[in-house]
Formats: C-alpha cells, sequence, structure tokens
C-alpha cells in the first residue's frame, strides 16, 4: 500500500514537469539572406563584318618641301574581325578623300588615299573595347601644278573602338602613309591622318 501510494504522488509531482518540458517552444532559426547578385555586362565578342566612316585631319610633307600642307580627311571604311578571346585580328579596306591643299606648288592638292590593312589588336575593358596596331599597302591620289599624279606606298598605325553597343562602334586611329617616287618624279612624300570612327556591326 505504501508502495502504491509513494508511486502515485511520484507520478503527481512528474507530471508538471513533463509537461513544463514539452512545453517549451523549439528555436525559430534565422532567415538566410542570399548576397545581392551583381550584374556585369557580358563581354564583347569582335567577330563579324562591320562598315562605317570616318573623319579627321591629313598632314602632307615631301622630302623636298615643295609640296607641303594639311587639310580636312575623311571617307568610308568596312572590314572583317575575328575575337580568339585573348586577342582580335582582322583586315580592313578604306577610301579617304581630302581637302589638304599643298600650295607651295600652285595647282596641287592631296585628293585621296585608298589603303588595304592587317589588324590585330588585344580586347581591354571587359572586352568592350579593342586597342589594335595595323598595318598594309596604301595609294594616294594628287593633283601637281593641274597634272593628276599617283604613287603606291605602305601605311601603319595605332588605333582603338569601343562598343557603344552590340552593333555600333566609335574609335580613333592614327595612321602614318609612306609613298615613294610620286609620278617618276624621285619625289617621296608621307602623310600622318588623325581620325574619329563610327561604325556599324553587322
Amino acid at each position: 500500500m505504501k508502495r502504491i501510494a509513494a508511486l502515485a504522488v511520484g507520478s503527481a509531482l512528474m507530471a508538471p514537469l513533463a509537461a513544463f518540458a514539452g512545453g517549451v517552444s523549439q528555436p525559430v532559426p534565422e532567415p538566410v539572406v542570399a548576397a545581392p547578385v551583381v550584374q556585369v555586362a557580358p563581354a564583347t565578342n569582335w567577330t563579324g563584318f562591320y562598315g562605317g566612316a570616318s573623319l579627321g585631319y591629313g598632314d602632307v610633307n615631301t622630302d623636298t618641301n615643295i609640296a607641303n600642307g594639311s587639310g580636312v580627311i575623311g571617307g568610308i571604311l568596312g572590314g572583317y574581325r575575328y575575337d580568339f578571346g585573348n586577342w582580335v585580328a582582322g583586315a580592313e579596306a578604306d577610301y579617304d578623300w581630302s581637302s589638304a591643299d599643298l600650295g607651295d606648288t600652285g595647282n596641287s592638292s592631296l585628293d585621296a588615299i585608298y589603303r588595304f590593312k592587317l589588324q590585330a589588336g588585344v580586347p581591354v575593358a571587359n572586352g568592350r573595347a579593342l586597342v589594335y596596331g595595323t598595318a598594309g599597302i596604301a595609294r594616294a591620289d594628287t593633283t601637281i601644278n593641274g597634272d593628276g599624279v599617283s604613287s603606291n606606298g605602305w601605311v601603319a598605325g595605332i588605333g582603338t573602338d569601343y562598343a557603344l553597343t552590340d552593333k555600333w562602334i566609335v574609335g580613333g586611329e592614327v595612321l602614318w602613309n609612306q609613298f615613294n617616287d610620286f609620278g617618276n618624279a624621285g619625289v617621296d612624300g608621307d602623310v600622318m591622318t588623325i581620325k574619329a570612327r563610327l561604325a556599324y556591326r553587322f
């Protein structure tokens, strides 16, 4: 009888403890806040054809100093580039007309320059800009003392292009054009051109 009474008393004492233990609420885990995702503009791929126009300044000098001058120069351009990832290669043809008056010899002027150039460059600024070197062949048409005179030569220079969008490109280019023996007269000349460029990618 005493054993039964003791068990009853023990059960009565343990019941509140059990209820208290079961009533303790579990801690609520703190919500996990994800780090913000920063959107990075995709790198530009320079592969493809493009065409556009250029405008700038040309300075003409000859080794005899008899036909020097300067003036506006500009024209059209077109080419193709291939993006290898870490570098870009391509080819470009352009035509420039000129208003450079070679006033030392009367009715004389630089009329036009034609070029075919190879390019090699490196993408920078997450690929949106391209810094390149270029070199190739060139031909100049001039008027000397009223007579049309042409000469073949070479061209080399540096430039940079920037992709405003996936289609539109702006840039600048500095070229050194060298021409030898104008009209078989033994006169050599060079033309430095500085031009801004705008092109559309197809």
